[in-house]
């Protein structure tokens, strides 16, 4: 047996039996499954890189699922047959040996493609590549994946950097807005869920025979795992991302899409005053955000849609306004306008904001969660319609900031 090959024994003998293959729980889980939202009455789900399969199970269980489960490693397909036949789920959980990354599927297949712990066999940008064309219309994409969460230490970075490169929840979101899909929510991973498998796999550590081939290796590297989590775990974590095609990419605008931002804002509104807006506050180093600008891409790479949150005061605490937000006659009525908007709030949420406000048409804006600002204690010291005035919290606060809107000198207001 070669090494490599005496290392993957290794590695799957110190796993096997295990309850969880990376951090996890039911819980989780479960919150990831409310957040894609309603489901079809037996939705079709693909379950990918299933280990055990303790996600399939549930969701056979729990959402009426028809699984797919899908793993390389044959022993851990036969640990879910057995589990699922002894839960009466056997008619619900199909078990295909098969390559993530080289899947069978027609386009359309799947209602839910799932991949909890699973994504990084091919890479986080991959995954949301090749798995977008399985997804059903209307279908949602739910996979986790390790990231910072705050400013790593020289050792952590240099750990991962080895192992698995990672980013940041702004890049990811990011990441995934450009590959065309909808950030529907994102899920930090408690610490428990990191317990629930490095528990269980310390003691197989501990029961571990190093004389096997290539085990001394695989303990040594799994040693060094939960040593890094002991030390730096503080710096990094596992979130979910939730996502849905959106039919429209959508990125941060770059110095180079100026011209194209003033012409649909110019042709958006009956004058420019709303592209010369844009211009304002990019001069306005108090207002300007870097990245809270955010543009919709049409087939041809051209700018169909934009939106803009910039730095705004309420009660005198840090608050964010929407304005504005535009798109190109020729793509009004088609998504673009509501991706882009959608957009720009979840890498606002990635950021940590907390409030944002808006100003505008009162039958649009609501599909957002925005409500009206007056019910949150949240005004103007110019007249505008109640209703026209709107805000949403955006950390989930009981308690936003509260009182007048004080907006950039560009509004004139």
């Amino acid at each position: 047996m070669s090494d490599n090959a005496a290392s993957y024994e290794a590695f799957f003998t110190l796993h096997r039996g295990l309850p969880r293959q990376g951090p996890g729980s039911e819980a989780t889980t479960r919150r990831l499954l409310s957040l894609a939202g309603p489901l079809p009455t037996r939705p079709r789900v693909l379950d990918l890189g299933c280990g055990p399969g303790r996600s399939a199970l549930l969701l056979a269980a729990e959402a009426g699922a028809e699984v797919t489960a899908v793993d390389l490693h044959e022993p851990f397909l036969e640990e879910l047959r057995t589990a699922a036949e002894a839960r009466g789920l056997a008619d619900s959980v199909r078990t295909v040996r098969a390559d993530m990354g080289e899947l069978p599927y027609p386009d359309g297949s799947f209602d839910l493609v799932w991949a909890e712990g699973s994504a990084y066999n091919i890479g986080f940008d991959a995954a949301l590549r090749s798995w977008r064309r399985l997804l059903a219309p209307g279908g949602t994409l739910v996979l986790t994946e390790c990231e910072w969460t705050a400013e790593p230490s020289a050792a952590a970075r240099s750990f991962w950097d080895a192992q698995y490169p990672l980013r940041g929840r702004e890049e990811n979101v990011r990441a995934a807005q450009r590959a065309g899909y909808r950030v529907l929510g994102t899920y930090a991973q408690p610490e428990s869920d990191w317990h629930a498998y490095y528990g269980p796999l310390q003691e197989r550590l501990d029961a571990a025979d190093p004389v096997d081939p290539g085990m001394p290796e695989a303990i040594a590297a799994t040693r060094a795992e939960l040593a890094m989590r002991a030390e730096h775990g503080g710096e990094y974590g596992y979130a979910g991302y939730v996502l849905r095609p959106s039919g429209w990419p959508t990125r941060p605008e770059e110095p180079a899409d100026s011209a194209a931002v003033f012409a649909v804002n110019a042709a958006a509104f009956e004058t420019d005053t709303e592209a010369r807006l844009v211009d304002a506050l990019r001069a306005d180093p108090e207002a300007w955000l870097p990245g809270l600008g955010h543009v919709a891409e049409a087939p041809d790479g051209s700018v169909a849609a934009y939106a803009l949150l910039t730095r705004c005061r309420v009660g005198g605490e840090p608050a964010l306004a929407l304005a504005p937000v535009a798109t190109a006659p020729e793509y009004q009525n088609q998504g673009a306008g509501t991706a882009v908007v959608h957009a720009v709030l979840e890498a606002a949420r990635a950021r940590g904001e907390r409030l944002v406000v808006v100003l505008g048409h009162p039958a649009y804006y609501p599909r957002f969660g925005f409500t009206r600002a007056s019910g949150s204690g949240i005004g103007v010291s110019f007249d505008v319609p109640d209703e026209a005035l709107m805000a949403l919290v955006l950390d989930g606060s009981d308690h936003p900031p509260r009182g007048t809107v004080n907006y950039p000198a560009a509004f004139g207001v």
